[in-house]
C-alpha cells in the first residue's frame, strides 16, 4: 500500500493533478490519499498523525504542482513539521528508513523551456536536488520524479490537452507503483 501526499493548493480547479488522482482512485492499486491542503487549509499541520500515516506505508508518493520553481508552500510546511528529528533524522531518527521517496509533479511550461538557453535555464532534475538531499537524510530511497510539462491553461494548452498528458503521467505512476510493490 502507498501513501500519497497531494498538496495542490487549488485542487478543485486543477485539470492535471485532479485527473492523476482519479486515475489513481481508479486503479487496483492500495492506497492512502491524504490532500494536506483540505486537512490543514491552516497550514497547522498535525505532525503525529502524518508520522503514522507514514509509518503505515513503504512507498510515499508527493503529488504536486512545480510553483516558481519549486513545491508548494503547504508541502515545505508539512516536511518542516513532519521530518522531525528524532523520526527522520537524528541519533534515533530512522523510523524512514529504506522506505521508497518518489516525487511526481506537474510542470505549467512547456519542455523546451527548461535546459540552459530556454526561459527557465535549468532542467527540472536541477529544482529537485531538495527532495533528493532530503531523502537521502531521511535514509529513504529516493525514485527519480515522474512529472510532466504543458499544464498551464495559461501557456496555450487546452483542458482535454492536460487531462490527456495528465491520464498518461498516471498510468507512469501506477507501474512504478506497482513494481515498487
Amino acid at each position: 500500500m502507498a501513501l500519497i501526499i497531494l498538496a495542490h493548493p487549488n485542487f478543485e480547479k486543477s485539470f492535471a493533478n485532479s485527473a492523476i488522482i482519479a486515475v489513481l482512485k481508479n486503479s487496483n492499486l492500495e492506497l492512502e490519499i491524504r490532500n494536506i491542503h483540505d486537512l490543514y487549509p491552516d497550514y497547522n499541520i498535525d505532525a503525529i498523525a502524518e508520522q503514522e500515516a507514514l509509518l503505515r506505508h513503504q512507498t510515499i508518493v508527493f503529488q504536486y504542482p512545480i510553483y516558481w520553481y519549486n513545491m508548494p508552500a503547504i508541502l515545505k510546511q508539512w516536511f518542516d513539521v513532519v521530518f522531525d528529528y528524532q523520526f527522520a533524522y537524528g541519533s534515533k531518527g530512522d523510523k524512514l528508513k529504506n522506505k521508497n521517496f518518489l516525487p511526481s509533479f506537474t510542470v505549467g511550461a512547456p519542455e523546451n523551456e527548461y535546459h540552459t538557453l530556454g526561459d527557465h535555464h535549468f532542467r527540472v532534475y536541477e529544482f529537485c536536488k531538495n527532495l533528493e538531499q532530503t531523502a537521502y537524510y531521511a535514509q529513504m530511497n529516493y525514485i527519480n520524479p515522474i512529472y510532466f510539462h504543458g499544464t498551464s491553461l495559461a501557456a496555450g494548452y487546452t483542458a482535454d490537452e492536460v487531462r490527456g498528458k495528465a491520464e498518461a503521467h498516471a498510468s507512469k505512476l501506477v507501474a512504478k507503483l506497482t513494481e515498487l510493490g
